[in-house]
Parts: structure tokens; sequence; C-alpha cells
């Protein structure tokens, strides 16, 4: 049963595609705008399907991290609803060709940036995607399958027939956004064998969620397994930024993806900057796992072994170890690091440089805080996810991410001897 059930929505989705592949850049804005417009409308509808899947998740002692993913308020709907208006103010990437080369023979090529076709979203208990990614999706030319966890789905049931209403008013089907009903896992199963339909699968949750859908798909899948982030205070750094950029990045919002779960200390600042730190991080109640030459500064800290680091904690906990140089930072982000965001906090250029050459990471920051490593932050309109494996993408994916490109070739009559 599951598996007609899939089928069916996937062969939907299929031929709702074709229907966005044929609508203009200014076809799409206007269904994007109609999009924004009623996801204000049904801000209460929405608001009320949330107000009790956070109770019950809460009641079942889901996570601090994980209820604050959940929880919607009239002021993140509005964020929701602007961040789709913003979508609407970025280029169009379908359509968009570039001049590869004119052969001798006055063949000429060029490539043209097209849809993707089917986006099969998978996902717990953010029920923001589900407008992020629908709107997302609908600005590069592709239908969307919504998979939402069982935590949200009433809520994401209420955004879905938001952005529905706007996909009606346009002539357009409810498929361009579909939204699986029933979270089942069978189900879920059963669309990770639709290859026929849907063309990518992004698993947007934890590290188990994404590890069971690469395991289990017939689909390419972009992959985020976690965001163990790290901020490498080099010797040369200006200690009070440094500690700006680390409050930020660990205590502004800790239970999201790019927030700071790992210190990395030169050992020549070490007794500068490490007092400060204790007594920062003290205020905002931060656990702290020292390794054995950092333990010393902090009072309650717990002592963390050489082979320990690289816990997503998603809370307000944090690792800290003091290295050696620039060499020893590098080492241990190879070593500790999920390919996410790293920074260097550093006045040399030449250290800077190197970090960023280095260091291998969908982004990499010099003086600046690993909050931004967010899509709507670095200009792309709201994110669909964070790729951590390189093909076909890799950090926020905006807009481009979700297109490919296709050989277009013109000529005269010429024929191949």
């Amino acid at each position: 049963m599951s598996t007609e059930v899939a089928a069916s929505i996937a062969a939907k989705a299929s031929r709702a595609a074709k229907a966005v592949a044929n609508l203009t850049t200014e076809q799409k804005n206007a269904v994007l705008q109609s999009m924004a417009n009623q996801l204000r409308l049904a801000s209460a509808t929405i608001l009320t399907a949330n107000k009790d899947e956070v109770a019950a998740a809460s009641a079942n002692g889901t996570s601090a991290a994980m209820l604050d993913r959940l929880t919607l308020t009239p002021e993140r709907i509005e964020v929701m609803a602007k961040a789709i208006e913003q979508i609407i103010a970025l280029p169009d990437p379908v359509g968009a060709t570039r001049q590869i080369e004119q052969r001798p023979n006055g063949i000429n090529i060029q490539k043209r940036r097209i849809a993707l076709g089917v986006i099969c979203m998978i996902y717990e208990a953010r029920p923001n995607v589900t407008a992020d990614a629908g709107a997302l999706c609908f600005k590069s030319g592709n239908a969307v399958i919504l998979r939402c966890g069982r935590e949200a789905i009433q809520t994401s049931l209420a955004i879905a027939a938001a952005m529905q209403q706007a996909l009606r008013e346009h002539n357009l089907p409810d498929e361009v956004v579909s939204i699986v009903p029933d979270p089942d896992r069978d189900l879920m199963l059963a669309l990770l064998k639709q290859d026929q339909y849907i063309d990518l699968v992004i698993p947007r949750g934890g590290e188990g969620l994404i590890r069971f859908v690469t395991e289990h798909s017939r689909i390419p899948v972009i992959q985020h397994y976690k965001g163990v982030c790290h901020l490498y205070v080099d010797q040369s750094a200006d200690l009070n930024m440094a500690l700006g950029l680390l409050l930020n990045g660990k205590v502004q919002r800790p239970g999201v993806c790019n927030a700071l779960e790992g210190l990395l200390v030169n050992q020549h600042i070490a007794a500068d900057f490490l007092p400060m730190v204790a007594s920062a991080l003290a205020q905002h109640d931060v656990i702290v796992h020292a390794c054995k030459k950092s333990l010393s500064y902090f009072n309650q800290a717990q002592a963390i072994a050489d082979n320990e680091f690289g816990q997503e904690y998603l809370a307000p906990e944090i690792a800290i170890r003091v290295v050696d140089d620039m060499d020893g930072a590098i080492a241990h982000i190879d070593q500790f690091g999920s390919q996410h965001t790293e920074v260097i906090c550093t006045a040399d250029s030449a250290n800077a440089e190197r970090f960023i050459r280095e260091v291998d990471s969908a982004v990499v920051m010099h003086n600046t805080s690993s909050r931004f490593s967010d899509g709507g932050e670095l200009g792309l309109g709201a994110e669909i996810g964070i790729s951590t494996s390189k093909l076909h993408a890799y950090g926020p994916m905006g807009l481009e991410a979700l297109t490919t490109e296709k050989y277009v070739v013109t000529g005269n009559g010429q024929t191949r001897s």
C-alpha cells in the first residue's frame, strides 16, 4: 500500500513540475507574493496547530533545541513570509545561458540553466522548512514533495495549505507543493525508491535521519550530517573581538547547526584569553568541556579526553582545546570538524589566507561569527539546506543549487565525418 501511495504522490509531483517549468519569472514572482500573503492570512490557524504540537512535544520530553525549532510565533511566521518576499527579489536562475565555445566547424555550444524537476524534502520538527523549501523549489522551477516529521505534521500541513491556496489562485496544481500527510516510515521508504519521478532528496534533521535516508535512497541525496563548528583564536587575534565571536557563535542561539561547538586557542595567548572566556561563559551558564591544558582556567569545567572532541551539543555547552599553533588547529578541525563552518580570528592576513585555503569546510570565515553561515545572511534568500557533501552543492543552498545545466548546441546543418 505504501508503495502505491508513494508512487501516486511522486507521479503527480512530476506532472506538476512541468507546469512550473513553463512559467515566466514574473508569473513565478506573482505566485510567491500570493504565498507570502496567504501565510500571513493563515497565521492564526498555523499558530493553533503549532501550539498543540509544541505542548505534545514538551510533554514527551523533547529537547530544548528541538522545541526551539518546532515553535512558531507571529514574528517567526512574518519572518517566513518576508523570506518568500526576499526570494522574489532574487534573480531567477532558470534560463540563464552562458557561452561555451564556437567550434571550428561552426557549431555553437552553450549551457543553459534548468530546473532539477522534483525535489523531496525530508525533515523533522522544523515547520519553517515547509515554507522555505516550497518557495525556493518553486522559484527555481521545481515541484517539491515535503515529508515532515510526526512532531510538526499538523503545523506543516497548515503552512502547505496556505501555499496551495496561492497556487490555486494562479491556476496551478496543489502538487507543485505537496506534503505527505502521513509521517509513517514505510511511506518515506517507499518515496525514496521513486527514482523515476524524484530527482533529488534533501534531508534536514539529526544525524540519524540523514544517515537513514542516505542508506535507503535510490535517489541522489544532499547530506548534512551535523554542524560541529569551531572558532580558532590565533596568536595575533584581537582578544575582545575573539570573545565577541565566541559569545555570538555559542550563546545567541545554541540549538542551530551554525552555532559554535568547539573553541581552539593558540597556546601563546591562552593565559590572557582563557580567563576572559571563563568569566564570560560562566555568566551565560555554558557547560565547558576543557582539555588538560585549559582545565585550570575554569571553576567547574569537565575534563575532556583527546579523543572525545567532535560532539554536536546544540545546547549551551562547548569543548575547549589549547593548540600549539595553526598546524594544531587545522589538524584538530580535520579530525573533528564536520565540513560545515570554521572560523579563524586573527590579525595576520597570511595566517587567515592559509586557514581559508587549507581548512576543508563548506564555509570558512575570518573575523566574523559562525552564525552568518546561513543562506539568508549570505544573500541567498531562505536556504533549503546546507550541504556538507561536495556533489552537487557545498554549503548553504539557495536557488542556483536547485538547478543544473544542459548543453544547447546549434548549427546550420553540420554533420560529423
